[in-house]
């Protein structure tokens, strides 16, 4: 036996010293050799999705409405519950319905049964969400909440469960395949819910009347608010107020241009109302036409039709008619009186474009 395990060693190629083999690319947990078509895993998980998507336009139905108004009617606030990855999406339906004024808190299922119960009050609506419907957490809670009095809406996949049972409206969000592979991960069945939370959230903001102008009181931050809140008056009064006489020379045109860095500068009488606009643009045209510069006055060079906007119009209002007419700046006028100019770098300071 020694003599044939001396041969074998033998036999078999020296080990080099050290790792002279080129790496290889390991992908994690890939048991084949061969690579999956990604981008066809990609679509085919849209599709599924979108499917899930699609079936929900058949259940707008009776129930839909019922839920809507009496979240509508609720005098207290709706309480969002779920466990796993339902609680996640009850999250996100909370912060969409604060967003848009219905008041919404969100309660996690497990949190719920070891206390956290408190926070629901005699005059609120709880809905709960789940794909199942047959968790141990919400098997728990369902009677806990009927035993408070409250109105439950369950948010349910399987409209056989205990959830769905129990509760007084029901918000069908089944599922015929998840984007899983296994038909296991919660992917087409949470899409489902996401987007019939969108659907309730847009309902009762519709149904309540919620303008933009309550949706800026609360989005004060950010560029959303911005575009919301922002006024022409928060921006043009930062602005030098360049201002000529018709009968001021091409001289004191120029000057008052070049001093206040607007590029241009309003034209008014002697009450301070708006006659014309200057831009350094007329001034350029103006030299290509004219030979003699002596006698070249303000009212020659003028447009006698500016754009103007007014002082309370929203900043992305300005902004929207500067791309429109292709310029860079506006005047700011009341009533026919000259207040000032808001430029296109005012807009860019604040992040609107």
């Amino acid at each position: 036996m020694r003599l044939v395990d001396a041969e074998l060693r033998r036999s078999r190629p020296a080990k080099p010293f050290g790792n002279t083999s080129r790496p290889q690319k390991k992908i994690i947990g890939m048991k084949s050799a061969i690579l999956p078509d990604i981008k066809q895993i990609g679509l085919r998980t849209i599709r599924l999705e979108a499917a899930a998507i699609e079936a929900l336009q058949t259940r707008m139905d009776e129930a839909f409405e019922s839920a809507v108004k009496t979240v509508a009617a609720c005098t207290g606030c709706l309480i969002v519950s779920g466990i796993g990855k339902s609680a996640i999406i009850a999250q996100k339906i909370v912060a969409t319905l604060n967003s848009t004024g219905t008041p919404s808190i969100f309660l996690h299922a497990a949190d719920a049964i070891h206390g956290d119960l408190g926070m629901i009050r005699e005059n609120d609506v709880v809905m709960i969400i789940s794909k199942s419907g047959d968790s141990p957490e919400i098997k728990v809670l369902v009677p806990l909440v009927k035993n408070f009095g409250n109105t439950i809406i369950g948010m349910v996949g399987n409209t056989s469960s205990f959830l769905a049972r129990h509760s007084k409206i029901v918000l069908n969000t089944a599922v015929s395949q998840e984007a899983c592979p296994n038909n296991l991960a919660p992917t087409s069945s949470t899409t489902a819910q996401l987007v019939m939370g969108d659907a309730l959230a847009m309902a009762l903001m519709e149904l309540k009347g919620f303008s933009s102008e309550d949706f800026a009181r609360f989005h004060p931050g950010g560029m959303l608010g911005k575009k919301l809140y922002l006024r022409v008056a928060d921006l043009y009064t930062q602005n030098e107020k360049p201002s000529v006489t018709p009968d001021a020379s091409l001289k004191n045109v120029i000057v008052e241009i070049s001093r206040n860095r607007l590029g241009a500068t309003a034209v008014v009488d002697d009450r301070d109302n708006l006659v014309g606009m200057i831009t350094d643009g007329d001034l350029r045209r103006m030299l290509e036409k004219n030979g003699s510069l002596d006698t070249v006055k303000a009212a020659d060079i003028m447009s006698a039709s500016p754009k103007t906007i007014p002082p309370d119009a929203l900043a992305v209002n300005a902004l929207d008619q500067l791309r429109k007419h292709d310029i860079t700046q506006l005047v700011v006028v009341s009533e026919g009186r000259y207040l000032g100019i808001i430029h296109l770098h005012d807009l860019v300071r604040e992040g609107l474009i």
